[in-house]
């Protein structure tokens, strides 16, 4: 019984699927051209014509035809080219394959920073052509060993190597390795497509094992005709056909293993007609058939993990090419680690996110799978009038940025206190209380709001407050805010007002020397009017005139300090609280116009008491009295206005 056995990366590429995609979505839109065959595939190219897609091969066969689309094959052209094609007024439609126009990116930069172009290639496959007209000079390019160990270069010269994306990886390597024992200065880029190699390896592996291999590809496919040369290496009765009518059905009536492959750019239906005709069994042909099913944009795929690194985890969904969660499409986390999170043989559920995400392998999403569950749960929340917690994870301008399993959530800045937040840097990685707004994740509205939590917290505590404290009652405050009239103490729930004069018993200039903000304070609640609190730093036990009686007797000899002046007098600070008159009488024995003349304020002088009222809170002092004998200091105490 024959066992058949194909390759399970046989058929289009991803770089092939795309431009022959795009060139039968093109098809009937007005005049449609490919400069060249689209692909390297007889039997899609005479479809295509079929279809109203015309191959041009030349830029004077392009100035001739009716002006319209031109697609660029997935083998690309010169730069020259594409310039004149733009020139000529064609709407350029660039199927490149992307790990092609990513060797043009090379070279361009390579050879413009002085290095010179070596191209491990077929020189007359229109890749290696395309190729080298993205060069600023020649390139040289080389296929065979016989070639590479005639490559000279200058020793102060610096080398480029790349390859053409379709090359024998092995025979890419010895080549390389022929150049770089030669010493010179080499930047060496291994631009062989990873789907190409993989490919080779698994055509190679195949081949070893059967009786029989047919490699299915175009004559002129450059990427056939090397599978071809390695599966005949290893496998002495290997057949190149291109469709089923080109092999004998009689060599196979022997039993025997039959090993199958195909080019890049083979369809999926000449694949299947060799395999119908191959298989005795059926399970191939499911596979096949499982493995060439298309897949979405945005469908949800079961898989398992493959491969992980630390930014990236390898998925096998059952498709041809495998899935890829990168770090950024697996959490919002940027230093996520994603080896600590996932491991080989884990299933998992993604989201398709590009079927083609430019190197041949499905770009998919976790986080986006989680933010739908996330978004389930803030629409809950939402309906609910439920309190979300969660990390801001982003500050901007206008606001924080806060995710719900992975679904993102923004809390504009007026919305994120009660008052305004210059600086919301404070909270990144803190995590805070929300409540959602507005939900309409379809414009990826989603507003939370913190404001109306804090308000509502704060009228509780203000209400908690209010209900707690009377005049009379001493207190603890933080201090919210300093003015020139005095500082505004926060006492959870409700602000009070420490007036300037009563920041002290004694004189205050600036309330900024006495308190700042954030100062945790202790207060006395002197009245409580509505919801407005008056406070005071004047404990009735603290006050000074309490114990001024016995220190500022009549006779008692005392120094202060000039604190202001008037016409009549001095006013001389004792302590602070305590102040005393020195009357322009009692300065000095001679005649004083005004204090002024003699004094200057924050100057220390020493005087006599010679009148104390405590009720009234006066103090009388006498300069003079120290100067003059005992019995004249009743009389001239009597002087005084």
């Amino acid at each position: 019984m024959r066992n058949v056995i194909l390759a399970k990366s046989a058929g289009f590429c991803f770089g092939v699927e795309r431009a022959v995609n795009m060139a039968f979505e093109m098809a009937g839109q007005g005049p449609v051209y490919t400069f060249g065959p689209i692909i390297h595939n007889e039997a899609v190219v005479e479809d295509l014509e079929k279809r109203g897609v015309h191959k041009i091969d030349s830029l004077d066969q392009a100035r001739q035809a009716a002006p319209g689309t031109m697609i660029i094959r997935s083998h690309g052209v010169s730069k020259l080219e594409y310039d004149e094609l733009e020139k000529m007024g064609y709407k350029i439609a660039d199927a490149t394959c992307p790990f092609v126009k990513k060797i043009h990116n090379i070279v361009q930069k390579y050879s413009g920073m002085g290095y010179r172009i070596l191209i491990i290639g077929n020189p007359v496959h229109p890749e290696v052509e395309a190729i080298s007209g993205w060069c600023a000079g020649r390139p040289d390019i080389i296929q065979t060993e016989e070639e590479a160990r005639a490559f000279h270069a200058e020793k102060d010269e610096k080398i480029c190597i790349v390859s053409q994306t379709t090359f024998n990886l092995r025979k890419f390597e010895l080549l390389v390795e022929i150049i770089s024992e030669k010493g010179y200065d080499i930047v060496c880029l291994n631009t062989i497509c990873s789907a190409t190699a993989e490919r080779q390896s698994e055509a190679r592996q195949i081949a070893k094992s059967v009786d029989t291999m047919i490699v299915i590809g175009g004559r002129h496919s450059s990427n056939t005709q090397k599978l071809y040369e390695i599966c005949k290496n290893e496998c002495k009765h290997t057949y190149y056909i291109q469709r089923l009518v080109d092999l004998d059905l009689k060599t196979f009536a022997s039993k025997g293993n039959v090993g199958i492959t195909a080019g890049a750019s083979t369809p999926k239906n000449i694949i299947e007609e060799v395999l119908t005709h191959m298989s005795e069994r059926n399970e191939e042909m499911e596979e096949f058939l499982a493995a060439s099913k298309p897949i979405r944009n945005g469908e949800v795929v079961d898989g398992t993990v493959l491969d992980v690194k630390p930014d990236e985890i390898i998925l096998n969904i059952g498709y041809k090419s495998d899935g890829i969660i990168t770090r950024s499409e697996y959490s919002n986390q940027s230093n996520l680690d994603l080896t600590t999170v996932v491991k080989v043989g884990d299933p998992m559920q993604a989201k398709v996110l590009k079927v083609n995400d430019g190197e041949g392998q499905v770009l998919l999403t976790y986080k986006r799978l989680l933010a739908e569950r996330g978004n389930k749960k803030i629409e809950e929340a939402y309906e609910n009038g439920d309190v979300l917690t969660a990390k801001v994870v982003g500050v901007q301008t206008g606001g924080l940025s806060v995710v719900i399993d992975e679904a993102r959530v923004f809390i504009p800045a007026s919305l994120v206190s009660d008052t305004y937040e210059r600086h919301l840097e404070k909270y990144k990685d803190q995590e805070i209380s929300f409540v959602i707004t507005e939900f309409n994740p379809r414009k990826r509205r989603i507003i939370g709001d913190r404001k109306q939590l804090i308000v509502a917290e704060k009228a509780k505590k203000k209400e908690e407050l209010f209900a707690r404290i009377k005049p009379g009652m001493v207190v603890e405050g933080r201090v919210k805010n300093v003015t020139d009239f005095g500082a505004f103490i926060d006492l959870g729930g409700a602000d009070g007002l420490l007036h300037i004069s009563e920041m002290s018993w004694g004189r205050v200039d600036d309330p900024r020397k006495v308190v700042k903000i954030d100062d945790t304070v202790k207060v006395l609640i002197k009245d409580i009017q509505g919801e407005k609190i008056a406070l005071s730093f004047k404990f009735p036990e603290e006050n000074p005139w309490l114990t001024a009686g016995e220190k500022y007797a009549v006779g008692n000899i005392v120094t202060g300090k000039v604190a202001r002046m008037t016409d009549f007098g001095a006013f001389i600070e004792l302590e602070p609280g305590v102040d005393a008159l020195l009357h322009v009488s009692q300065i000095s024995r001679d005649r004083v116009e005004k204090p002024s003349d003699i004094l200057q304020i924050g100057e220390m002088i020493t005087a006599k008491v010679v009148d104390f009222n405590g009720e009234a809170q006066k103090i009388s002092l006498s300069m003079k009295a120290l100067d003059i004998p005992a019995e004249n200091e009743q009389e001239d105490a009597g002087d005084e206005e």
